[in-house]
């Protein structure tokens, strides 16, 4: 039997230790040697009946890593046993503080921590008092202008003028590096409107003041980053045919427009886009001061209030994350100065363990006061979170969600959206008359 030392550091950290003798781990070895000789095929030896040295001279380093494994194993359950902590309140991977072999014995001291335990009182105190933002009628007038021109079809003009931006043109065009077409470069009667950006750099200035029926040759170089790489970097010539230009129409905001504006509601007017695009803006206002304003706030209140001792090994994991942040805006060169250079790097770790320390305490307060106030968020609601926000961007939903899944990312969206649940409620409970849903 192993003589055990067992300390505790804090509320949250523990220290177990312990110093294996070398004839104990040969013993480990030996065991595990002959349960694996009972497996092995080894030619010249009956199946389960290979010798135990047969064993250990073929298999012999393994057999040391496993053997030390166990006793690692051991080691922490005897521990946790002896400081009556459950192993379901371990959290994070143990860290250890010595692991030190020599020809007498093993000397190992481990560090686990646990899920801190956090006193909520008086959380009901941390969430701001604000006024709710206000719309002026003027800023609800300009947003359905904006809308109504947006909807306001193109109409041919029939004045005898060049093209001017935000114009709709239709023309005839055909691409050639070098007097040579190129495919895909060839197209009739496009409708391309002036100032999109929709073509190269260039194409759309060049076709400004060009009149119906008129034609031209634009010179254009394609982006060295451009995807079809056999144009990439290219300079290229394009015939260009300009048959009509189309201007900007005028729209009335009728009971038809509107219909189209909400989505084809049945019962759609006017006045409804009115109040729609003022709710809108609304919580356009109000999703923007809790995001720059309330929320920082709240984070802030509640690391300041609640004190507790904070598990050494995940505020480590943070500071890992961090210094990797912060090595992605480095030069190779700033990077390996960092490698060669231990204390360097140690003061690094040293200038981001403050706000790793406040980001895991923020972490864990958020995580309680969501299981006690029994705020939760599906794995579902995840994937429709994201399914809607790929959709609002123009993009493939699944892909999304695959790469999210891909990066392990998910527990993180779920996080903040248990955090947004949380702090809007905590708003609630101290604005009732102002709070809407954040």
């Amino acid at each position: 039997m192993v003589d055990i030392t067992t300390n505790k550091l804090d509320n949250a950290n523990y220290s177990i230790a312990a110093k294996v003798t070398t004839k104990i781990l040969e013993s480990k070895i030996d065991k595990l040697a002959k349960e694996a000789g009972k497996q092995l095929k080894v030619d010249g030896f009956r199946k389960g009946k290979v010798p135990t040295h047969v064993v250990k001279a073929r298999h012999g380093e393994r057999l040391t890593q496993d053997a030390e494994a166990e006793i690692v194993r051991e080691l922490l359950d005897r521990g946790l046993r002896e400081l009556d902590i459950a192993s379901n309140r371990v959290i994070g991977q143990p860290i250890f503080k010595k692991y030190e072999k020599t020809q007498e014995d093993l000397d190992i001291e481990i560090e686990v921590s646990i899920t801190p335990d956090i006193d909520l009182s008086g959380y009901e105190e941390i969430a701001p008092h604000y006024e709710k933002p206000q719309t002026s009628p003027q800023e609800v007038e300009e947003r359905v202008k904006g809308l109504v021109e947006a909807q306001a079809p193109f109409v041919k003009i029939e004045a005898d003028r060049g093209v001017e931006e935000g114009d709709m043109t239709v023309i005839d065009f055909e691409g050639s590096i070098e007097g040579v077409p190129f495919e895909g470069g060839k197209a009739q009667h496009f409708s391309l409107r002036i100032g999109s950006g929709q073509f190269i750099p260039g194409f759309e200035e060049q076709l400004k003041g060009m009149k119906m029926g008129e034609e031209k040759t634009i010179t254009v170089t394609f982006p060295s980053d451009y995807q079809a790489k056999d144009l990439a970097g290219k300079e290229t010539q394009f015939s260009v045919t300009l048959h009509e230009i189309q201007a900007k129409g005028e729209a009335v905001l009728d009971d038809a427009l509107a219909q189209k504006l909400l989505g084809g509601e049945a019962d759609a007017t006017p006045q409804k886009v009115h109040e729609r695009v003022k709710a809108q803006i609304d919580s356009e206002k109000l999703s923007k001061l809790y995001n720059e304003e309330l929320k920082p706030k709240m984070l802030e209140a509640l690391v300041e209030k609640f004190h507790f001792d904070l598990p050494n090994n995940i505020v480590e994991q943070e500071i890992d994350a961090q210094v990797n942040q912060k090595a992605q805006t480095m030069s190779k060169e700033e990077i390996e100065s960092y490698k060669n250079d231990a204390a360097k790097l140690d003061e690094l770790r040293e200038s981001v363990r403050e706000d790793a320390q406040a980001s895991v305490k923020a972490t864990f307060i958020v995580d309680s006061l969501a299981k006690a106030l029994e705020i939760r968020v599906s794995d579902e609601e995840v994937s429709q979170t994201l399914y809607y926000e790929a959709m609002m961007q123009r993009q493939n939903p699944q892909q999304v969600i695959e790469y999210y899944q891909k990066n392990n990312l998910l527990p993180a969206i779920k996080m903040g959206m248990i955090e947004d649940r949380l702090f809007s409620k905590l708003l609630d409970l101290n604005n009732k008359d102002e709070q809407e849903e954040i």
